[in-house]
């Protein structure tokens, strides 16, 4: 069977150079908040420079890179940003109504309503178009979603924009277009970790102030809390093994591309995610009005599958309550998404067997 994702061949192949730096940060003595961290921020920053050129977003040759806070999850990149934000207590937050749950909970987590809107169908992203609709005289911002790695267009609209790059190391073409993009690196991210780990991406120097405050209790000086916050540091550990991951991710993202092409090559007639040039396929789906009878035809074929994700956040039993408009879109996606395996660690063997599989499904149209 084709595993959807197996973190056993990456964890192998970087075991030994990791061994050798997790030494390092042991015979320091600085777990949190030290050269590691220091170092990976000044990497990323300069590394998401470098994907802007090369997705023809090319910076101004003396520009600046932009400031990376990290912190200790994608969930709570999410947060801080909209803390950084000022976004609180009877405040209203734009949404994406089909979206990993963690999208939400961060506005929840600051005392913020998350306002659920519906997504396009061919994309499964916000539906820019739908956003001013949604707006009140309590909404203070727009969080916009890279769902499984493709960009989303951006509304266009007066509120602070937050992008969620949980899934999208790579695909956002410019990072000064928002206020700030949450970047997560949960072990199966294009840029995964060894554990839970998160970064806010800003060009606003007060918001990287704000951010890298919270995320020490509020401290400014040992000590002395001028906020309420809690902890959301990255350990030193995490951020050696995502130094160690960084140098991997472009040859990662060019294979991601690879696999998905050809699987759209060998089966074109699937309901795939719109392909664009910018996507980097943290996952691979596609869409089918008989989604247990399609799952059931890839495991016969020795191909695996998952679903990502199998409820709207308007169908999510926490956070019904926040429905406001009918997210037919939303739903349909959640009814009939199917994540196919794609992850750089494939063999090419795994990749034929399963673009093989595939095309056998879609010569099936009851299936589709």
């Amino acid at each position: 069977m084709v595993p959807v994702v197996d973190l056993s061949r990456l964890g192998a192949a970087r075991a030994q150079r990791f061994a050798s730096v997790a030494a390092d940060v042991s015979a320091s003595g600085r777990f949190l908040l030290g050269e590691q961290t220091e170092c990976f921020e000044r990497d990323f920053g300069a590394w998401l420079m470098a994907s802007e050129s090369a997705i023809g977003a090319a910076p101004p040759s003396d520009a600046n890179p932009p400031f990376v806070a990290t912190v200790a999850s994608g969930a709570s990149a999410l947060q801080l940003a909209l803390a950084a934000l000022g976004i609180g207590v009877g405040d209203e937050v734009i949404v994406p109504a089909f979206t990993a749950v963690p999208t939400a909970a961060a506005v929840c987590a600051v005392g913020a309503t998350p306002v659920p809107v519906d997504v396009l169908a061919d994309t499964a992203n916000l539906d820019p178009a739908l956003v001013a609709a949604a707006t009140t005289d309590r909404t203070r911002a727009v969080i916009v979603v890279h769902l499984y790695g493709q960009a989303a267009v951006l509304p266009d609209t007066h509120l602070p924009i937050i992008e969620d790059a949980a899934q999208a190391h790579g695909a956002v073409a410019n990072h000064r277009r928002s206020a700030a993009t949450a970047y997560s690196f949960y072990p199966t991210k294009n840029l995964g970790g060894i554990g839970d780990g998160g970064a806010v991406v800003t060009f606003d120097a007060e918001i990287d102030a704000r951010a890298r405050r919270l995320r020490v209790h509020g401290m400014t000086e040992l000590y002395v809390h001028d906020e309420i916050s809690q902890n959301f540091r990255m350990s030193e550990v995490e951020a050696a093994w995502l130094r160690l991951a960084l140098e991997d991710l472009t040859v990662g993202n060019a294979r991601r591309r690879q696999i998905a092409h050809h699987y759209r090559e060998q089966a074109p007639s699937l309901r795939w995610q719109r392909e664009s040039a910018e996507h980097v396929f943290h996952l691979c789906v596609a869409r089918s009005s008989h989604r247990d009878e399609f799952r059931a035809a890839c495991a016969e074929l020795d191909v695996a599958t998952a679903i990502h994700y199998p409820l709207a956040i308007t169908e999510q039993p926490a956070y019904r309550r926040f429905t406001r408009a009918t997210c037919t879109e939303s739903q349909a996606w959640a009814r009939e998404c199917v994540t196919v395996p794609c992850f750089p660690e494939m063999t090419d063997a795994e990749i034929d067997l399963v673009g093989c599989a595939l095309a056998d499904i879609a010569s099936r149209p009851v299936l589709h």
